[in-house]
């Protein structure tokens, strides 16, 4: 998950503490839920439980009641621990915490006799570890909209520090695999030079396929060729822009490219301020003596 700043989680928590996050299999996936870890902890006794969606402020969880919860949380006034698990990819070891609540709710889920949506609001501000799982996520699909324009060229520099693997890829036009060099990347399209004549690509669906490593992971855009025109001096070849489908970019690469996004402009930041700070004077010159001293007398 990388280094993350105190200020960094202090902004996460004032800015997104109210936004709630469905944990669909996509969200489980990129933030690592170990779901069969999950449980609800109330008394000295616990129940396995579904997270339905999360907020730092709450949670709403799905239970199985039969085994006689609700009794057991009228005993203790309502009040429960939720254990959230999660497997990070650069820990060895799953990362679980408790986080302290009270149940303000509970409704049968989709009409099951069985089944219960409880509502949960937290007593006490979640772990620093969740504020910055669902905060990163959250930071990254904020800014997958606000700067989805802001390309990215795809220099050997900049491969390193995405971690994307090669700027040789694959454009599955109608499904087929075609080869490809990428030469940008955005939050809502990439460019790619390849063989091919351009009216016969311009309007056409396709999927790129970006390759990153560490940790290892492949991402396949769909989206549709808005422009396409010669390259100067190789005419077998075509400079295409692929504009994605929004729906079809996953959350993993949103996360990947906000990150580098971030870094770049702290370290513009960083090198903005250290060039305006003032070089130190220059030490002043030693006195020329005015006279010519005396010899020593032996």
């Amino acid at each position: 998950m990388g280094v993350i700043t105190s200020q960094r989680i202090i902004t996460y928590y004032d800015r997104f503490r109210d936004i709630e996050v469905t944990f669909t299999k996509e969200i489980i996936q990129v933030t690592g839920l170990l779901t069969q870890q999950v449980h609800l902890k109330c008394g000295n006794d616990f129940w396995p439980c579904v997270i339905f969606s999360s907020s730092f402020q709450g949670a709403k969880i799905v239970v199985n009641i039969k085994s006689g919860l609700l009794v057991k949380l009228q005993q203790a006034n309502n009040y429960i621990s939720l254990r959230f698990c999660f497997k990070l990819p650069d820990k060895a070891n799953p990362v679980t915490f408790f986080t302290p609540g009270r149940v303000m709710g509970s409704t049968p889920y989709r009409g099951s006799n069985d089944v219960n949506l409880l509502t949960l609001q937290f007593t006490n501000k979640p772990p620093d570890d969740l504020i910055e799982i669902m905060g990163r996520l959250l930071d990254a699909n904020v800014n997958s909209a606000k700067r989805k324009d802001e390309r990215v060229q795809l220099t050997d520099d900049n491969l390193r520090k995405l971690n994307l693997i090669s700027r040789e890829s694959a454009v599955f036009i109608q499904k087929v695999p075609r080869r490809c060099i990428l030469r940008d990347m955005s939050f809502s399209g990439t460019k790619m030079i390849m063989m091919g004549v351009p009216k016969f690509l311009l309007e056409k669906n396709a999927a790129a396929r970006f390759d990153f490593d560490d940790p290892r992971e492949s991402f396949l855009i769909n989206g549709k060729f808005v422009r396409a025109e010669n390259v100067e001096g190789k005419k077998e070849m075509v400079a295409l822009a692929l504009h994605f489908d929004e729906a079809s970019v996953p959350m993993g690469f949103k996360i990947r490219l906000n990150e580098f996004l971030a870094t770049v402009r702290a370290d513009n930041r960083i090198q903005t301020e250290t060039a305006e700070i003032p070089p130190p004077p220059a030490p002043e010159p030693a006195p020329v003596p005015t006279s010519t001293p005396e010899p020593e007398k032996q």
